[in-house]
C-alpha cells in the first residue's frame, strides 16, 4: 500500500500564505498533491496563471476540491453552485468534488427529509457525473454519513455509480464503528481518506464546524496523526493490500508547515516500510516456488 499525500488549503485559512507559497512548500516537503477548498477555489477563479498545468509543472495535483452542497433549500441554487464549482474542477483537473450529506445527525432526520435529502444528492451526483467529476460525500457526524450502517443505507439509496466516500477515520471511529470493518463494507465506493487524530476521546468536539472554521475556536486535544487516541499504525498496517490509495493530512491547528511536514514523513516512512516488507515476502515466496 502508498499513499499519494495531499495538504488541505483549509489548514492554511486563517493565515496570509499565497497558493504558490503553499505549491512550493508542498512539493519540497514530499506530498503530492493539493486538497482545494470550495471557497479557495471560488476566489482563485479570476486568476488564470493558476490552474492544473501551473500546479502539474510543480510536481502536483488537485486530487478534490471539497465544499458543501445544501440539501435543503433552492434546489436551483444548489445545482448551480454546483455547476461551477464542477467547472472549477475541470480547470485544475480534479476528478473528485467533497461535499456533506446534509447538517443533521441520521438518527434525527425524519424519514420524509431523508427521502428529500437522497433525491437532492441524487441529481447532484447525475449532474457532476455530467461534467465528469465524482461527487464524494465525507463521513462526518451531524450528517446523513455519520455512522457505517447509515452511510451504507445512503449509498443504497441515493443508487448512482458517480457516488463515492471520502472515509474520515476518526469520524466514523468517533460514531462507534470499527473503521477497519467500516472500510472493508464500503471499500468499493472509498475514492479518498481523510486523516486526522486527537489525543483522547473526550476532545472530538473541537472537530465541530463552528469551533473549527472560527478562528478563535479552540483547539485543544489536536495532535501529530500518529500521537493520538486513534492507532493510526495498525490502521495503515492493516492497508497493505489496498495499492495506492489518495489521502489528505486534515491539520486544523497550529504550527501547519511543522506537523504537516512531520505527519508526511511519517506516514511516507511508515507505508514505506509496508511496501518494502510486501516486495520482500513475494520475492521470497518467488524463490521458494523455484
Amino acid at each position: 500500500m502508498r499513499m499519494n499525500l495531499s495538504v488541505c488549503t483549509i489548514s492554511f485559512r486563517h493565515q496570509l500564505i499565497a497558493l504558490s507559497d503553499i505549491a512550493t512548500w508542498a512539493q519540497q516537503h514530499g506530498f503530492a498533491g493539493i486538497e482545494l477548498w470550495g471557497a479557495h477555489a471560488i476566489n482563485l477563479e479570476p486568476e488564470d496563471q493558476f490552474d492544473a498545468a501551473w500546479l502539474g509543472s510543480l510536481g502536483l495535483e488537485v486530487p478534490m476540491i471539497s465544499d458543501y452542497l445544501p440539501l435543503e433549500g433552492s434546489e436551483v441554487r444548489a445545482l448551480r453552485h454546483l455547476e461551477r464549482l464542477c467547472r472549477l474542477a475541470n480547470r485544475w483537473e480534479a476528478p473528485k468534488l467533497r461535499t456533506f450529506a446534509g447538517n443533521r445527525g441520521s438518527a434525527v432526520v425524519s424519514t420524509e427529509e431523508r427521502k428529500a435529502w437522497v433525491a437532492r444528492l441524487r441529481n447532484l451526483t447525475s449532474l457532476a457525473a455530467a461534467h465528469g467529476v465524482q461527487l464524494v460525500v465525507e463521513t462526518h457526524p451531524n450528517t446523513l454519513a455519520d455512522t457505517l450502517a447509515s452511510t451504507r443505507q445512503l449509498l443504497e439509496e441515493v443508487d448512482h455509480p458517480a457516488m463515492g466516500i471520502n472515509f474520515d477515520v476518526l469520524h466514523l471511529w468517533e460514531a462507534g464503528d470499527d473503521p477497519l470493518e467500516s472500510l472493508r463494507v464500503l471499500a468499493p465506493r472509498v475514492c479518498h481518506f481523510h486523516l486526522k487524530n486527537i489525543d483522547k476521546r473526550e476532545n472530538l468536539g473541537v472537530f465541530a464546524p463552528a469551533n473549527v472554521y472560527a478562528a478563535a475556536g479552540s483547539r485543544d486535544g489536536m495532535v501529530p496523526l500518529l500521537e493520538g487516541a486513534f492507532d493510526y499504525r495498525t490502521f495503515l498496517q492493516s492497508l497493505g493490500s489496498m495499492g495506492l490509495l489518495d489521502a489528505s493530512l486534515e491539520w486544523f491547528g497550529p504550527d501547519v508547515k511543522n506537523v504537516l511536514a512531520r505527519d508526511c514523513r511519517a506516514i511516507t516512512s511508515l507505508t514505506g516500510d509496508l511496501q518494502a516488507g510486501m516486495l520482500a515476502a513475494d520475492a521470497c515466496h518467488q524463490s521458494l516456488a523455484v
